[in-house]
């Protein structure tokens, strides 16, 4: 694969498009980013992504667009807009070749399933599972804690033999080692959902309600103790979904959080901002899932409650 020759775009330049857009620009490819309301800042000063794990890395002039139909077709695009924005299909296709591959970069469930209805059929549609902790300092500053790893599963389009799928796959996995983002082939996208969003579910609602960071959550005891039976309802439920689940996933996801550095997930700055937050595709979409396979989910559904009044209260001041 000669990457300089392909284009690339990301869609939502905030915390995770700029993140990995810049990450894949340092790396000599051809990146173009769509934005909204931090066009003129980029266009101005570019985008700045201060590590704690890496040099910093600042990518000025940028290749930016307040428009879709005006970046050259992209082979492939980076889907870093949140579950929340609205016309994303439309957006993809404009910014899209007919045969573009098209990687979710969104937490939740079946976000891929969501979004296939509104794409051509000629895309590829793939999962893309984001492992980094950061976040949006500023327009066109993001600052990343740690991590960084994506796995990538194939979920659907005209690739329709695994040999193909794992091909397009490696493709991707090249063009983002290109950027220094190290990658994870997954035969699937579904189980991967479901284990990230053991950890999801908890962290993202837990640190907006109790306003707090991971550190101080996990120290101390009640909170500790809500976010292991917030984990342990999403296992369950997964299991009775036929998903596989590893033993001991609760413990391991709680010992792995208390070597990070102290964070705020994406959904407490979601909050911070007062902007939508990811309420259906993290905790609604669970619990219908949840209803059908017969689970009871008293925790996840209390706090989807709470987050709701919450966000209600700051959306209906606006």
């Amino acid at each position: 694969m000669d990457q300089n020759k392909l284009q690339i775009g990301i869609i939502g330049t905030g915390a995770i498009g700029g993140f990995y857009g810049a990450m894949l620009a340092q790396g000599g490819n051809d990146v173009h980013f769509l934005l909204r309301s931090e066009y003129d800042a980029v266009v101005e000063k570019g985008i700045t992504i201060n590590s704690l794990v890496n040099e910093q890395l600042h990518l000025h002039p940028v290749q930016a667009y307040k428009d879709a139909a005006d970046m050259p077709p992209c082979d492939w695009l980076f889907i870093g807009a949140k579950s929340t924005a609205g016309n994303l299909g439309d957006i993809i296709t404009r910014a899209g070749k007919p045969d573009a591959k098209v990687v979710l970069l969104q937490n939740g469930l079946s976000n891929e399933d969501q979004l296939r209805p509104f794409l051509p059929d000629t895309m590829h549609l793939i999962g893309g599972l984001c492992y980094v902790c950061l976040f949006r300092e500023g327009p066109g500053l993001v600052k990343h804690q740690a991590n960084g790893m994506v796995d990538l599963g194939y979920h659907s389009g005209p690739a329709t033999t695994a040999e193909a799928q794992q091909a397009l796959l490696k493709e991707g996995a090249e063009l983002l080692a290109s950027g220094k983002i190290p990658t994870r082939l997954l035969p699937g996208v579904d189980e991967a959902r479901w284990q990230k969003l053991v950890w999801n579910a908890p962290f993202n609602g837990i640190s907006v309600v109790l306003n707090s960071g991971t550190q101080a959550l996990l120290k101390d005891p009640a909170s500790n103790k809500l976010i292991k039976e917030m984990m342990e309802e999403v296992i369950s439920t997964a299991r009775a979904k036929g998903v596989s689940m590893p033993d001991g996933l609760a413990d391991k996801l709680l010992m792995g959080t208390g070597a990070m550095p102290d964070y705020q997930p994406s959904m407490y700055h979601d909050w911070l901002h007062k902007r939508p937050m990811e309420l259906d595709s993290l905790y609604g979409e669970l619990l219908r899932q949840g209803r059908e396979a017969g689970c009871s989910l008293p925790k996840i559904e209390a706090m989807l409650d709470q987050l709701t009044f919450i966000q209600n209260r700051y959306l209906s001041n606006q």
